[in-house]
């Protein structure tokens, strides 16, 4: 078997996505017990797909909680107080003139008018704020989905680079500067094109960043520079045309470097 041509295929990818039928699913878990190679190249890509799902976690609006909690509150209350509104009756008292009754009966009608004009004016004004609430809840519902949907786009794209056998895929393991470090480049060398997936990178400080290296005849070409927080699941880097060796990360002033600093060098791997 050519490991290799075996793993370029994309038949990995496809067992872990469970695409594959009952047979083919046999076949690949008999390589596997037969290759540690295969093995190895089966946990970077589940690591890979690890990544994946933390990236495309959407977080639930904040304070939703406690305006659904202070909206109930609300209707509660008004509900206790319109239970709770006493009907006073009004005595009569036969001595009073027949004007003192139309006097009476006016002030209760003004009062009466004054209490209801208050009253709706509130619970407009209630409704109002609702209406705000709602209209800006929506807002971050639409913004969430389009998120979502340029997550699922995202992830869409890197399946369809990582299956795509013109990809040469070059995993870089930890230097002595970094043991457990490890990213995996992508790259096609008809197109040129090249993608960087970060596994396990550290943070640096503000002024500082990740720059990679493709390694032609010898000498070291810039391929862009990068930050470990990339929320992409694959980033993509400067074209790299034919010739390129090897790839590697250096850490290196932000904005890049003409020349790589070996001594801070994070990952390399050889195509």
């Amino acid at each position: 078997m050519n490991i290799e041509e075996y793993i370029s295929s994309g038949i990995l990818e496809a067992y872990v996505m469970d695409q594959l039928s009952p047979a083919e699913r046999t076949e690949v878990e008999q390589a596997l017990a037969k290759h540690p190679e295969l093995k190895e190249e089966l946990e970077l890509i589940e690591l890979s797909m690890e990544s994946l799902a933390f990236a495309s976690a959407v977080k639930p609006p904040l304070g939703i909680k406690e305006k659904l909690m202070s909206q109930i509150d609300t209707n509660t209350n008004e509900t206790e107080q319109e239970k709770e509104t006493p009907v006073v009756p009004m005595g009569q008292q036969q001595s009073l003139s027949v004007w003192r009754y139309a006097a009476a009966a006016s002030i209760v009608i003004a009062l009466g008018s004054a209490f209801m004009a208050f009253n709706y004016w509130n619970k407009w004004r209630s409704a109002e704020s609702q209406l705000s609430d709602l209209i800006a809840q929506n807002q971050q519902f639409a913004d969430n989905y389009n998120q979502v949907n340029q997550q699922l786009d995202d992830i869409q794209n890197a399946v369809a680079i990582m299956n795509n056998t013109a990809y040469k895929r070059v995993v870089m393991n930890g230097t002595d500067n970094a043991p457990g470090a490890q990213a995996t480049v992508y790259w096609n060398e008809a197109t040129a094109n090249v993608y960087l997936s970060i596994q396990n990178l550290k943070a640096l400080s503000q002024d500082q960043q990740y720059q990679l290296w493709a390694i032609i005849d010898g000498k070291p070409v810039d391929a862009g520079v990068f930050d470990p927080s990339n929320s992409n699941f694959l980033v993509q880097m400067k074209n790299i045309t034919t010739g390129a060796a090897a790839f590697a990360v250096t850490i290196e002033p932000r904005g890049g470097s003409e020349n790589p600093s070996l001594e801070t060098m994070q990952v390399v791997g050889n195509v």
